[in-house]
C-alpha cells in the first residue's frame, strides 16, 4: 500500500478499503438527502463555521455544498478510495475551496493547530481507534477552535441497547464498513478533552420504526484554552 510521509509518520493512502459497503453508502446518503431531511442537518452542522476548517471521514462530499461562504479552505480527508474519488467530483462543484485528500483519522496528514474548526460527521462509528482519533482532533484545532459533530450511536431503551451491542459483535461491522452502533460520541469527546457546548439528541428517521442507527446527536464541542 503506498505511503506518504508527514513529519516523522506514515499515512496510508488507502487506510480502508470497503467498496461494496461505498457503493451502498454513496446510494443511500444521496437518497438521505431528502427523504431524511439530511440536507437541513448539514445546514445546521455547518451553520456559522468560518476560516480554515478540516473535515475527518467526507465520505461522498455531501457537506461541501452546506459550507458558509465565510469559510477560506476545507481539507477534506476520506480514506476510502471510491469514495474519495465521489468526493473529489463533489468538491469541484462545491461554492468554497475543498481539498480532498486521503488519510487515516488516527493519523491526520496535516500540522498541528492549524485549523478553525474540525466537522466530524458520521464518522466516529467508523474509526478503529476513537481516542487517538480525537487525539488528533485535538492536534490539528487552534486551541478556542470547535468541533462540529453530528454522529450516530447508542440510544434507546434496554432492549435496544442489548441489540446494538449484539450487533456490534457480529455482522453489522463486517457489512457496514466499521460501522459500530453502540458508541457514545459526546461522552467520547469529553473523555478527549474537550468541552461540550450545545447539543441536541434527535431521531433519523424522525417518524416511523426505531432502528439501531435511529439515535443521533447534532452539536459542538471546543478545545479549551491554555
Amino acid at each position: 500500500m503506498p505511503l506518504r510521509t508527514v513529519g516523522s509518520r506514515k499515512v496510508a493512502r488507502d487506510a480502508v478499503h470497503h467498496p461494496l459497503f461505498a457503493r451502498y453508502y454513496a446510494r443511500a446518503s444521496v437518497a438521505a438527502e431528502s427523504r431524511m431531511g439530511m440536507a437541513g442537518v448539514r445546514d445546521r452542522l455547518l451553520a456559522g463555521l468560518s476560516g480554515r476548517v478540516i473535515e475527518i471521514g467526507a465520505g461522498n462530499g455531501l457537506n461541501f455544498a452546506h459550507y458558509p461562504a465565510a469559510v477560506s479552505e476545507v481539507v477534506a480527508i476520506e480514506p476510502e478510495r471510491s469514495l474519495r474519488q465521489l468526493a473529489v467530483e463533489s468538491a469541484l462543484r462545491s461554492g468554497v475551496p475543498v481539498d480532498v485528500v486521503p488519510g487515516a483519522a488516527e493519523a491526520l496528514p496535516v500540522k498541528s493547530e492549524a485549523y478553525d474548526a474540525v466537522v466530524l460527521s458520521l464518522v466516529l462509528c467508523s474509526v478503529r481507534d476513537v481516542p487517538r482519533a480525537l487525539g488528533e482532533v485535538r492536534r490539528v484545532l487552534r486551541p478556542g477552535g470547535q468541533v462540529r459533530f453530528f454522529e450516530h450511536g447508542r440510544g434507546g431503551g434496554g432492549m435496544m441497547h442489548l441489540t446494538q451491542r449484539a450487533l456490534d459483535r457480529t455482522v453489522w461491522p463486517l457489512l457496514n464498513g466499521g460501522c459500530h452502533l453502540h458508541r457514545d460520541p459526546v461522552a467520547a469527546l469529553r473523555d478527549a478533552g474537550f468541552e461540550p457546548g450545545p447539543y441536541r439528541r434527535l431521531l433519523m428517521p424522525e417518524k416511523g420504526p426505531r432502528m439501531p442507527t435511529s439515535f443521533c446527536v447534532l452539536g459542538t464541542a471546543w478545545r479549551p484554552e491554555p
